[in-house]
């Protein structure tokens, strides 16, 4: 359930961003872990779901969102990548099996749970979010466009 709970923070809080961040209060022990490992970052916006605090920053060029727990040890990290920075088994077979989609948008994800990807597919009707941890793909969110 926590897996789900941090996958569904994840895609919900990566594609979205915080505007009243500014105002948080951030646990000092999530800054000093935040501070500690990424301490090159910079343009740093916090925000807080229910268990977890995202920070999403610019490191080495890159926006990067990290995922904390309340005594600063890192739930996950994720970055948005190019679909052609998949690996080549999950390139190809994402190309092979939604050639009539597009993809619109590639997440890579480290956390307790290993390294994951989430890809969005589009058609003109629906959306769909695929999910990898090994090398294939899965549906993990499907709905119709408005």
């Amino acid at each position: 359930m926590k897996t789900l709970l941090i996958a569904a923070a994840l895609l919900a809080g990566t594609f979205t961003k915080s505007f009243a961040a500014n105002d948080l209060a951030v646990q000092p022990t999530v800054l000093n872990s935040f501070n500690t490992t990424f301490a090159s970052a910079t343009e740093v916006d916090w925000s807080r779901s229910e268990e977890l605090y995202k920070a999403v920053f610019l490191l080495n060029g890159q926006y990067v969102s990290a995922y904390f727990k309340e005594d600063g040890s890192i739930a996950a990290i994720a970055r948005h990548i190019t679909a052609t920075s998949l690996p080549m088994i999950l390139q190809t077979s994402l190309k092979n099996a939604y050639k009539s989609q597009w993809v619109t948008d590639v997440l890579e994800v480290t956390g307790e749970n290993g390294l994951q990807y989430y890809a969005t597919i589009e058609n003109a009707d629906t959306k769909v979010v695929l999910k990898a941890s090994s090398t294939t793909w899965s549906t993990y969110q499907k709905s119709r466009k408005d």
